[in-house]
């Protein structure tokens, strides 16, 4: 059965806030049994939050723009208070990425739901501006944090999202939390590549993910697998697929942690092409969390620089694990393999473990690293953030540099330095405090 969200009382007219008639739509659609909420094309809803619920398809046709409220007061307060925590001028939005994962408010929002689809050719509109703060030229950073999701979905079960474009989001774009059985496909999801913080897709202790045939490109990380701490009840992040994507980031395309407060294993990402990228695939490992059994292969990875103020140092695979502060172990990373990837850019492969900790049992078959400089920024080390301290290992680079590893393998690897790369290249190997390193 169909719901139009014009027939239970939405203007459509980009003015007046239609969230009442469009949530009506979706309660009586739920209570009945399930069915269609249909936003027809043509119109912009100008809307606050929607609580997403059981059995319902929110369908938005083509040319149908659902944009999201210029104030705050539209927004449903989530469970820890509503409070928003002013900005500090000169101060960054947030220290050592400690963030537990729940924001103040959200766009689109639902808790403990059962097979829900976000689907249709229409548009979702985050309405970014209305969260900016300092702008440096190339990063903007957000007036508080954390600031609104465009998506929080928490304990689905069997949940799609389907060829909609999502954009111009301020802030973690899809958040899913605790979710089992999604399949995100075919979405577009076009954030700006200035706003920091603007995440594209965040599976939070999430199990039996696929996220299919996707263009995604964004300020932040493109695809952040994440484990926070608030929702550790949830368990590991598990049974990954990420494939035929497309992604363009100006912090890492493909991501694993920051937080990552429980594990992470039985991940595949395969036939993925990364561009414009700062980092290309960064494992990120600063709490208790494991890394385990995962495969990459069939990739392209291109990178650059993109100012001194995003993490990451052009790496197109950078795989750290260190403790966040004295106090804070941090997990393992065992068990990963690369396979087949083609890179170019202005930085070679990065791992790094930490004493006591290493990095162990990696591979890499079949990798063709070409060093090109693309930027403008200088080319000046690697970059450990977040961590104690800058951060920042200012050296010249190397296609690979390895510390604090044991068990690694590097089978079939070709390595180019072109004539604008010498400057500022080493060697083609840098291996400190390794063990049992074969290339």
């Amino acid at each position: 059965m169909i719901y139009n969200v014009l027939e239970y009382g939405a203007i459509g007219d980009g003015k007046k806030n239609d969230a009442a008639a469009i949530q009506a739509a979706v309660d009586a659609c739920s209570q009945a049994g399930g069915g269609r909420v249909l936003l027809p094309g043509g119109h912009i809803y100008n809307s606050g939050s929607i609580l997403l619920k059981s059995n319902v398809d929110f369908h938005l046709e083509m040319g149908a723009i659902l944009k999201a409220s210029d104030d705050l007061k539209d927004y449903y307060p989530l469970a820890n208070g509503g409070e928003i925590v002013a900005h500090e001028s000169g101060l960054p939005s947030y220290l050592n990425s400690e963030y537990n994962g729940r924001p103040f408010h959200a766009f689109l929002y639902g808790y403990d739901q059962v097979n829900v689809a976000i689907t249709g050719f229409g548009t979702i509109d985050a309405n970014e501006k209305m969260f900016y703060g300092d702008n440096s030229g190339y990063h903007i950073e957000g007036s508080y944090y954390p600031r609104v999701p465009l998506m929080l979905l928490e304990k689905f079960e069997h949940l799609t999202i389907q060829n909609v474009t999502l954009k111009n989001c301020a802030f973690w774009t899809v958040h899913l939390v605790g979710c089992n059985d999604v399949l995100i496909e075919g979405i577009r999801l076009i954030n700006n590549l200035q706003m920091a913080n603007s995440d594209g897709i965040d599976p939070d202790h999430c199990t039996n993910v696929r996220i299919i045939g996707c263009h995604i490109e964004c300020g932040d990380d493109a695809i952040v697998l994440k484990n926070s701490g608030d929702y550790n009840q949830y368990g590991p992040c598990e049974n990954i697929l990420i494939s035929d994507c497309t992604l363009i980031s100006t912090s890492a395309a493909i991501k694993f942690g920051t937080e990552g407060e429980c594990d992470f294993r039985n991940i595949l990402v395969k036939n993925c092409s990364i561009s414009r990228s700062n980092r290309g695939i960064s494992i990120q490992i600063r709490d208790g969390g494991n890394v385990e059994n995962v495969v990459f292969s069939n990739l392209t990875i291109e990178t650059r620089r993109f100012s001194h103020e995003w993490w990451g140092r052009a790496e197109p695979i950078c795989i750290t694990c260190h403790d966040r502060k004295p106090g804070v172990k941090a997990g393992k990373i065992r068990n990963i393999r690369f396979e087949n990837i083609s890179c170019m850019g202005e930085n070679g492969i990065f791992i790094r473990g930490s004493e006591g900790n290493l990095i162990e049992d990696v591979s890499f078959d079949h990798i063709h690293l070409t060093l090109k400089k693309y930027s403008r920024w200088e080319i000046e080390g690697y970059d450990i953030r977040p961590c104690q301290g800058e951060g920042l290992i200012k050296t010249r680079v190397s296609g690979i540099y390895v510390e604090n590893a044991k068990d690694l393998q590097f089978e079939h690897m070709k390595i180019f330095v072109e004539e604008s790369m010498k400057p500022y290249y080493k060697q083609d190997v840098t291996l400190v405090h390794t063990e049992d390193i074969m290339i």
